[in-house]
This record gives C-alpha cells, structure tokens and sequence, in this order.
C-alpha cells in the first residue's frame, strides 16, 4: 500500500477516494474525547481498591503501556474488561512469587481478540488457582450488582451521574474522573464535515449514552444519536469487533460507503469485517492520542488503514473539504 503525505500528520493511501464516502461514523474515546486522565486513571484506582478489599495485596504501578498491552489485542474495548485481567494478572503474579511487571506482559502476550476469555484461559493453562478472586468478582454480571463494575461505575462517573444513570447510592463522594475528559472534536469540524455529509455522521463507541452524551455537551446533537451504537448500553455479545453494530448505524446513516474513525486494534478489525460482509467501509485510524504516537502510526501503516492522522482536527484536508 501507498500512502500520499498531504501534510504533517496525515497520510492518505494513494487508491483512495475521499469522493467516494458518503458517511462518516466515529468511535469516542481517543478519537472525539481525550480519556487518558479519565478512562485510564479509572482502570488505575479501581485495580487498586478491588485488590486490596478481594484479595488483600497492594497493586504496584498501573502503567498506560499495560493498559495499551491488553487493548492492542483487539478484545479489550471494555475497560472494566483491562482492569478484570489486570487484577487476575496480579493475584496470579503473587500467588506464583512473580514478578508482576513481567507476568502482565506474559498475559498480554497471551492474550487475544476473545479478551478477558483468552487471559482467563490462559492463566488456567498455568495451573494457577484463582478460583476464589473469580469467584468475588462473579466478572462481567450486571453494572448494577457486579462488584468490579460497581466500583469502576462510582469512580468513573462520581456520584451525581452514577445516580442518574444507575439509580443508586454512590460508596464514593469524590467527583467522577470523567470530569478529566478532555474534548477533540469541535463545532467547526463538524459544521465542516456536515457540508460534506449532512445527517449522515454517526458514532459506534463502547460508551454508553448517558456518558458520551455527558462528556459531548452540547455537541452530542451534531451527531445522529438515533442511528449511533452507545454499546454499554447493548448485550455483552455486541462488543467490538463484532461488527453488526457498525452495520447498525450504516444501514440506520443509508450510507453506500462509510469512513469509521476508530484509534484501536478493535476498531480496525470491526471495519474489515464490516466490509468483508459487503458493507463498503474504509477505516481512519487516529494515532496522536496514543502514549506512543510512532508506534501507533507504524501499527495503523502495517494494518493498511485507508486513511492515518494524527488528530480528527485533520480529516477535513484528508477528505478534501474547506474549513
């Protein structure tokens, strides 16, 4: 594959044509939001305490490299998926006299597009007892009863927002971490990107609506909410990369050739198979977001994503629109 360089921090492949698209749907986190002090600090604090009140040990240092380790499998769209193996990885680490660093890296290597399935399977291939913290978690369950899911719910969300979406009693009174998102996207590009599309701009997120609409403001509107896919609001099943929930909002948008903006392995794999089951979409892959934007750039080049930038700020020059 060739890329066209139009310009710092974009590439274009060379067969593409930006004419051709009549749609375009956005993944959230990473792309439309920054959630690298919300999502991520989230994951961090929640290992933390369910470690400590299930399993008595001290987390050590959650990194955004182990965090990235487990989402570049592909199967991790879920973040209270990361932080159910990174917890298992850790009681694991201590129950085999490991060092934890190390044994996470072991699970990643290890782990794979069927997510918390592959680490689980794994660790049993290891002989490793873990029945008692698996049984505690009774992971994934319901975000109203299971205990991992509550405690990252109350974190996340913080008390008035957790009420609102769950009709229950926040544990924590400190404000929800989704105050540290931090918008991308903007009213200008999408009044520019509506020139182009008009209705036809959807969202695909592992988010649920109560949230993305929380964080988007006023902006959430720009978007057609009916078609969009708010997918912790879905059954389990539908988790990226499962793509029926992309053909959702195709066939919702009437879009005979959409562009999917996505940051992740998961979100390049859902657009292959999209258009593998003759849904024509080209896939946007944004790298600027990551903690390692090169190696991002390179995974997306490798991965032959149809379009590659470094930020949504660029799509308008990429698809030949004026600001």
């Amino acid at each position: 594959m060739t890329y066209n360089n139009k310009g710092q921090g974009i590439l274009v492949d060379a067969k593409f044509c930006a004419g051709q698209i009549d749609a375009i749907i956005f993944d959230c986190d990473g792309v439309l939001v920054d959630v690298s002090k919300s999502y991520d600090l989230a994951i961090k604090q929640t290992t933390a305490l369910v470690l400590q009140k299930f399993a008595k040990l001290r987390s050590i240092p959650i990194t955004t490299e182990m965090i990235e380790g487990f989402k570049a499998t592909g199967g991790f769209n879920d973040e209270v998926d990361v932080t159910y193996a990174l917890i298992l990885s850790l009681v694991a680490a201590d129950r085999t006299k490991t060092n934890a660093k190390k044994f996470i890296a072991q699970v990643t290597n290890n782990a794979s597009e069927k997510g918390i399935e592959s680490v689980e399977k794994f660790l049993d291939s290891r002989k490793i007892d873990l029945s008692q913290i698996r049984k505690n978690l009774s992971y994934p369950g319901s975000h109203v009863t299971n205990p991992l899911y509550k405690t990252f719910d109350q974190i996340f969300y913080g008390p008035a927002l957790y009420k609102k979406i769950f009709h229950k009693k926040s544990q924590f009174a400190q404000a929800g971490l989704i105050e540290n998102d931090r918008l991308i996207v903007n009213a200008r590009l999408l009044k520019t990107l509506e020139r182009k599309f008009a209705t036809k701009i959807g969202i695909v997120t592992g988010r649920g609506k109560h949230s993305i609409s929380y964080s988007l403001g006023e902006l959430f509107d720009e978007f057609d909410t009916e078609h969009s896919v708010f997918l912790e609001d879905e059954p389990r099943s539908l988790a990226k990369p499962n793509p029926e929930s992309l053909i959702r909002c195709i066939k919702g948008l009437g879009a005979k050739h959409c562009l999917y903006v996505g940051d992740s392995m998961e979100d390049i794999i859902m657009a292959n198979k999209a258009a593998r089951l003759g849904y024509r979409t080209s896939f946007c892959g944004i790298y600027g977001t990551g903690k390692n934007p090169k190696l991002k750039r390179r995974f997306f080049e490798k991965n032959r994503a149809s379009v590659i930038l470094d930020s949504i700020n660029c799509l308008p020059k990429a698809l030949n629109l004026a600001n």
